[in-house]
């Protein structure tokens, strides 16, 4: 029974791929979109050419989760190469002068680190996809121009070094890292190299996690292209929220009030400043936040938009 305006919507969900290097993030969305018969395909947090991993998208009405899993905390596991700098702060960029790494004491290394962990001002990598009067910087950067971003508050929860191998005179340092949206990995090989004064770059980064969505449940890209049911690779919006926020069960008269935009009363019982509303269907009706005592939505999504295959995640 439909409870909503619409009485046809296309089927949505969120699938997790595991990006490979030497693509960006807009050919995976470009790719999937064939995949899934869509134009609606968005992805929370870009990851560069370079890197590989977790990368989100939403499918259909699964755009409009995507911007509560991009603000996630994020993991990742990086190899730092000390003794030059990059243009690009990666191995992608045009290397500075080798500052030779061998008398690097680990010693020296985790003391720098220590000074990262925690809330710090990070200056993010000027090839970065943060826009200035309207273009990303590295955008700018390609057209010649200088691109200084100012710092910003970011929070580095670990930051633990896990194997290290002298490569000629240079030291490759592999971490892994727990941080907060907004932090750039790229960065703090860029800062670390500094203040040991050989310079760094990254050669190497994987995104391990994003909030609840780590690699285990990534699909690979190719895998998913030649799949004969790729609903199948999918998470219900349901179980995204689930993970996310606190749930509240609606009966049939309040998933319909929703659905036509009439604020329910906020539950006493709940103190959470966002909540998911899950309609009597078992589908997520609602975002929602409080104001005045009641739900103010942030984002209201179609009823009947489960994929076709039965989920297993």
């Amino acid at each position: 029974m439909q409870t909503g305006t619409q009485s046809v919507a296309p089927p949505a969900g969120v699938v997790i791929v595991d990006k490979p290097a030497g693509i960006t993030s807009h050919d995976v969305v470009a790719r999937v979109r064939r995949v899934f018969n869509t134009r609606k395909v968005g992805h929370a947090g870009t990851l560069d050419p370079m890197a590989t991993g977790v990368l989100i998208l939403g499918i259909n009405a699964g755009t409009r989760i995507l911007g509560h899993i991009s603000g996630a905390h994020k993991s990742y596991r990086a190899t730092i190469r000390l003794g030059a700098s990059s243009s690009t702060d990666d191995r992608e960029g045009q290397l500075g002068a080798l500052t030779p790494a061998r008398n690097i004491s680990m010693e020296d290394v985790n003391v720098v680190l220590g000074r990262m962990r925690g809330e710090i001002m990070q200056r993010p990598s000027a090839v970065s996809a943060i826009k200035i009067d309207g273009r990303r910087a590295h955008a700018r950067v390609r057209d010649g121009q200088t691109v200084e971003i100012p710092k910003r508050a970011v929070t580095i929860f670990s930051l633990e070094v896990v194997n290290t191998d002298q490569v000629g005179d240079f030291l490759d340092i592999e971490v892994v890292a727990n941080v907060s949206s907004g932090t750039y990995i790229r960065a703090i090989a860029r800062d670390l190299g500094d203040a040991l004064s050989v310079g760094g770059h990254l050669t190497h980064l994987q995104r391990t996690s994003i909030g609840q969505f780590s690699c285990e449940d990534a699909v690979g890209l190719e895998t998913l292209e030649e799949s004969l049911d790729p609903w199948s690779a999918a998470i219900s919006l349901e179980q995204v929220a689930r993970g996310i926020w606190p749930c509240r069960s609606l009966n049939q008269a309040d998933s319909l009030a929703v659905r036509w935009g009439q604020r329910l009363t906020w539950p006493e019982d709940l103190i959470d400043p966002i909540i998911a509303l899950i309609d009597h269907n078992g589908e997520l009706a609602a975002v929602a936040e409080k104001k005045e005592g009641r739900c103010a939505y942030l984002a209201v999504f179609p009823n009947d938009v489960k994929p076709p295959s039965s989920l297993q995640w």
